[in-house]
């Protein structure tokens, strides 16, 4: 009977020796992680810099198409500015 009345407590110390043991192996790596991620941070990679490259080049389309509807939309509406070229625009 005091077999059976011990055997809770042997059981319960082992889960706390593997939480002590996982936070132990936590509190290694930490260091390792926080280096990793700051130079993950600092750095990028080629495939980023195309991805910003491509988002750059299509908010530079985008903007010149704006300006082009805009330039159309003047001409044909006879309110032009000083520095429109109305011979450009299709019609």
């Amino acid at each position: 009977m005091r077999f059976i009345s011990l055997f809770p407590l042997f059981a319960l110390s082992g889960c706390v020796v593997g939480t002590v043991a996982r936070t132990a192996v936590d509190v290694a790596t930490l260091p390792v992680k926080a280096v990793s991620a700051g130079v993950d941070a600092a750095t990028t990679s080629q495939s980023e810099a195309d991805e910003n490259r491509g988002r750059e080049l299509r908010k530079a389309d985008e903007a010149r198409g704006r300006q082009a509807r805009e330039l159309a939309e003047r001409c044909r509406t006879g309110k032009t500015r000083p520095g429109d070229d109305c011979s450009l625009v299709s019609r």
